[in-house]
C-alpha cells in the first residue's frame, strides 16, 4: 500500500511541534532524509505477504 500524499517533511514538522522537540535548521534535512529511508524500508516489510497461519512467537529462541 502506497502512501499517495505523505509529505515526510510535514511529518516531521508536526512531530516536532507534537512532541515539542526543537530541531535547528541545520539538522531537519538530515532528518528528513532520515525518514524518508525509514518509509522506504517500511514499505519493503510491509509489502512482504504474510498468510493468515503465521503467529507471532511468545519466545525467541535462536
Amino acid at each position: 500500500m502506497e502512501s499517495r500524499g505523505f509529505n515526510v517533511g510535514e511529518y516531521v514538522d508536526q512531530m516536532a511541534l507534537l512532541m515539542d522537540l526543537q530541531i535547528r535548521d541545520e539538522y531537519r534535512d538530515g532528518v528528513v532524509a532520515n525518514f524518508e529511508r525509514i518509509r522506504a524500508i517500511a514499505q519493503l516489510v510491509n509489502s512482504f505477504p504474510l498468510t493468515e497461519e503465521i503467529e507471532a512467537a511468545s519466545v525467541f529462541e535462536p
